[in-house]
């Protein structure tokens, strides 16, 4: 069911040439140990400017928007939610504007699932936006992300925590070293 959703979202983000990636849980289904995710983030390459555009794609997928002032809550937060009817799955377009974003969707890996590829974000990629966010939760999927994943890209992490760690005055670097030291990957 989310698989046919997820090739039904995807095929209109690339009928209209939007580059996009999925973010959260559903990729930590991927990379990490399954857990419960009640909904699905797609990190768009594009940012608010392109609303009208998503919304035509929303509107032609059968989605109901979310948010009553939907400029507004776009506006405040980068984020257009919506609800897929058939599967009661919420569905979050977040919209990307920083440097990081453009790279991590850049770097995207194109994921065959069933006989349609989907674009993941990346291992490392995840990792770092998980360490960003910070709460327990995401802790605890950065361990099972480095579990499952025995090859990561540790100077690219370094390279993006590093300057995260300036940017939020927080020090990223030692939380990472911290985490890998209890799992034994190997640097690409």
């Amino acid at each position: 069911m989310i698989k046919e959703l997820l090739k039904r979202i995807a095929t209109e983000l690339q009928n209209n040439k939007l580059d996009y990636m999925i973010i959260g849980g559903q990729a930590l289904l991927l990379y990490g140990e399954p857990r419960l995710t009640k909904d699905i983030d797609i990190t768009l390459g594009v940012d608010i400017n392109h609303l009208d555009k998503i919304l035509e794609i929303v509107k032609k997928l059968k989605f109901s928007i979310l948010p009553k002032d939907v400029e507004k809550f776009v506006a405040e937060t980068s984020v257009l939610p919506v609800k897929d009817p058939e599967t009661d799955m919420r569905i979050d377009f977040i919209f990307s504007w920083t440097p990081f974003e453009k790279e991590a969707i850049k770097r995207a890996k194109r994921i065959k699932i069933d006989d349609f590829y989907l674009n993941y974000i990346s291992a490392e990629d995840l990792i770092i936006q998980k360490l960003i966010s910070n709460r327990p939760r995401d802790i605890e999927d950065v361990k099972s992300i480095l579990l499952k994943q025995k090859k990561l890209d540790e100077k690219y992490i370094r390279t993006w925590l590093e300057i995260f760690s300036k940017t939020l005055d927080m020090d990223f670097l030692k939380m990472w070293e911290e985490l890998k030291g209890f799992y034994s990957i190997k640097s690409t």
